[in-house]
Order: C-alpha cells, then sequence, then structure tokens
C-alpha cells in the first residue's frame, strides 16, 4: 500500500501543496502535520486585522473544518516532526519521520513548508514580560490583550510588522516608538523615496521614530519590561515592546537529510531541494532570482508560498512546471495601503508618480530603461498595471510614466519597440 506524500509544517505552503496535488489528480494518501494544535491559518492579517480586532481566528483558517477529510487529507495537529529520514533501501525518496510524541509518519515522497521563527534579540534583559514578538496566533492573542492597557509602547524592527502593529498600536491610543538599526525605514523592501516618505507619514500620526538606533538591552520591575536602552544611551520607558526584525528559516529538518542549507533550505525553480526527491517551498526556502534567475534571493510572500506549492506539487508529480510568477507583496499599516510588484534591488533609475505629500503616489523601477519593479502607496491601478506587464514581459516606457494623468495601463508595451522609439 502506497504511503503517499507527508508535508511538514501546516503552512500556507504546505496547504497549498497539499490541494495542488489533488487538482492534479494525485489520488494517494497525503499526510499534513504541523505543530501548532489549530487547523492551518492565514498569517499575514495577525498584524493587521486581527490586531486591530476586525478578524477573529475561526475568520482566519484557510478552509472549513470538514475541507480536509472531505479532500482525503489527513490533518495532523498538534505534532511536532523532530527527525525524519530517507529510506536506504527503499524506494527512492520514501523514508519516515518522528514526532515529539514518538509518532512515526513513513512517506513515499516528502515536502518540507516548515517555514521560519521570528529572530530573537539575544540581550539582557530580553526575558523580561511584555517583551512580545509576532510570528503565530497565540503571539497575536497575547500582544492584542496587552495593547488594551499598554501606556507605551516601543517598537523594535522599521519593516513590515513592526510598522503595521506600530499602527495598529497607535490606533488603540498609547504612546509608540518605532527604534530601526538602519539608516531608513523598510530598507530590504522598498527604494529611499517611499521610505522618506513613511518616516513623515508616521511622524505625522503621532508616532516617534528613531533611525541608526541599536537597542543594547532592556531593564523591569518585578519581572515586567520598564525601560529600553539604545546605544545612544537613551533610555525609553516602555510596558509593552514588540520584536520585528525578521525571520529565520526553519532549516533543522533538512539539515537531518543532508539538504543544501545557506540562510534557508536552496531549491530550484521547480521546488526542487539538493536532493531531488525531496521539495520545499515557503518561507523556510532561498531559490533563484525569479526576475533573472541569477543569484539567490529569499521571498517572505503569501504570493511566492503558494507558487512554490505548485511548484512543488507538479514536482512530485513527475510533471515540473517552468512558470516562474512575478513576486508582489503588500503591507497596509493604517490607511497607507503600500503594494509591491517585482524586485527593485538592481534597479539604477526611477521615475516618481503622483506627490508624495498627497499620501496617493508610486515609485517605477528600471535597469537598463528595462522596467524591474513598483512600489505603489494608494495607488491599486499603477500596481496592477505593473504587475500586468512584468507578467507579459512587457515594460512601460520611463518618458512616459511620471504623468499620473496617463494611465500606466495604457503605456504598456513591448521592450524592444519601446527601446526603438525612445532611441529614435
Amino acid at each position: 500500500m502506497s504511503e503517499g506524500t507527508l508535508i511538514v509544517g501546516g503552512s500556507q505552503a504546505g496547504v497549498q501543496l497539499a490541494v495542488s496535488l489533488r487538482q492534479l489528480g494525485d489520488t494517494s494518501p497525503i499526510v499534513l502535520v504541523g505543530e501548532e494544535t489549530r487547523p492551518p491559518y492565514q498569517r499575514p492579517p495577525l498584524s493587521k486585522e486581527f490586531l486591530a480586532g476586525r478578524a477573529d481566528l475561526d475568520s482566519l483558517a484557510f478552509r472549513t473544518p470538514g475541507f480536509y477529510a472531505d479532500s482525503g487529507i489527513d490533518l495532523v495537529c498538534g505534532e511536532r516532526v523532530t527527525e525524519v529520514s530517507l529510506s536506504a533501501s527503499g524506494p527512492v525518496g520514501s523514508g519516515v519521520a518522528t514526532t515529539a510524541s514518538g509518532r512515526e509518519l513513513p512517506f513515499d515522497r516528502l515536502a518540507l513548508t516548515v517555514g521560519a521563527d521570528a529572530r530573537r534579540l539575544p540581550l539582557p534583559g530580553a526575558h523580561l514580560g511584555g517583551i512580545c514578538y509576532l510570528r503565530d496566533h497565540d503571539d497575536a492573542v497575547d500582544l492584542r490583550a496587552r495593547l488594551a492597557t499598554a501606556a507605551n509602547v516601543i517598537v523594535v524592527g522599521g519593516g513590515f510588522i513592526g510598522l503595521e502593529v506600530a499602527s495598529a498600536a497607535r490606533a488603540a491610543g498609547p504612546s509608540v516608538t518605532v527604534v530601526e538599526a538602519a539608516d531608513r525605514l523598510m530598507a530590504r523592501a522598498v527604494g529611499p523615496v517611499v521610505s522618506e516618505f513613511y518616516l513623515r507619514a508616521h511622524r505625522r500620526r503621532g508616532i516617534d521614530v528613531r533611525l541608526s538606533a541599536g537597542v543594547t538591552g532592556f531593564e523591569g520591575e518585578r519581572g515586567q519590561v520598564t525601560t529600553v536602552e539604545l546605544s545612544d544611551g537613551t533610555r525609553l520607558p516602555a510596558d509593552l515592546v514588540l520584536v520585528g526584525i525578521g525571520v529565520l528559516p526553519r532549516t533543522e529538518l533538512a539539515e537531518q537529510l543532508g539538504l543544501t542549507c545557506d540562510q534557508g533550505i536552496v531549491v530550484d525553480t521547480h521546488a526542487r531541494t539538493s536532493d531531488p526527491t525531496v521539495v520545499a517551498a515557503g518561507d523556510c526556502t532561498v531559490q533563484p532570482h525569479p526576475m533573472t534567475g541569477q543569484g539567490r534571493v529569499r521571498l517572505e510572500s503569501v504570493q511566492n508560498a503558494v507558487a512554490q506549492a505548485q511548484a512543488a506539487a507538479s514536482t512530485l508529480l513527475g510533471r515540473p512546471n517552468g512558470v516562474t510568477p512575478v513576486p508582489w507583496f503588500w503591507s497596509y499599516q493604517g490607511d497607507l495601503k503600500l503594494q509591491i510588484a517585482g524586485l527593485s534591488a538592481d534597479h539604477d533609475d526611477q521615475v516618481v508618480r503622483g506627490d508624495p505629500d498627497d499620501e496617493s503616489f508610486s515609485v517605477l523601477y528600471y535597469r537598463r530603461n528595462r522596467l524591474l519593479a513598483i512600489d505603489a502607496v494608494n495607488r491599486p491601478a499603477d500596481y496592477m498595471a505593473v504587475r500586468k506587464a512584468l507578467g507579459r514581459g512587457a515594460t512601460i516606457a520611463r518618458d512616459r510614466a511620471g504623468d499620473p494623468t496617463v494611465p500606466l495601463k495604457s503605456l504598456i508595451g513591448d521592450p524592444a519597440a519601446i527601446a526603438h522609439r525612445t532611441d529614435t
């Protein structure tokens, strides 16, 4: 009897992989195992709608309670896989996983969708109560309860999570300070123009933002945090601290299997690990750059988790697909909706469309006159036009993109034709 597919990790990628296998006609057993006691749920709303009280756990569930059984997916909750090994004598790719409780889960095919953990601050006082992280539902429940009574909130980290939590916290009433070690906000994700806009916008909304500021430790009384100490000697009063300084991919099981890991589980465009019988998807992976194929990147997004999971399912069924979708991301910080399509890291030119002072603008990024990406703030039509263009391998003429009266969708064209028009 076939043991089927074992998917380790009840994440967005894990659920999508199981669903994709069924959609592709796979009828063999599927076991989806996750360490949380509740069925898989969406994580991005935890720092937005859930924290603001506009969503509950039931509304975040990926699927209805009966979906998994109806689809022939054996959902195992509350079991953490601690060991996994491939068979030396059985069919290629088969093996067995063991959970912390001693349960054995045999498989013919293995997928790792184990996600990532919040990066911790190993500083004096980091054990104090009131110092929080936000990665799962329990974290969000605890943070939401603490926000109800907090007076001074310190957010360590000026990335998406930190600024989303800061926005929700400020709306609840307390004093909020964001401490960021880099010299600008969201430096890994957006260009300087957008960073500067968000700095000014959050300050206008009453959030104290401190850049180039490192945290050196915490102090407390009776086991609860009271002070955050900065590298310049500043001491900030705090009764609640949210640390949002990124994540660490979970690679322990991959390392047990001898798979190549480099700041994540290394996979190719088909979600294959260094052992082609094992696939991986989601935040635990690093992959070839989706736009250029050069180098490796780690993409922490719903879109990437879904796309990789679909590729992984095709690979497990012996039908690898070569489709590489355009990366896209979003961050809703109060009434400021940031939407990103493409990757801007290697740009050599940019066009600002609209006025940042109006809190509705976009920045288009180019390299050698070729469109790479967009950061759009409260301009969804611009975002969708660039996402469409990148998906078609098209571009948008740089010389006309800055005119906000001209819809970007009307400027989408063939790169060669636009280059010829520009040259002439």
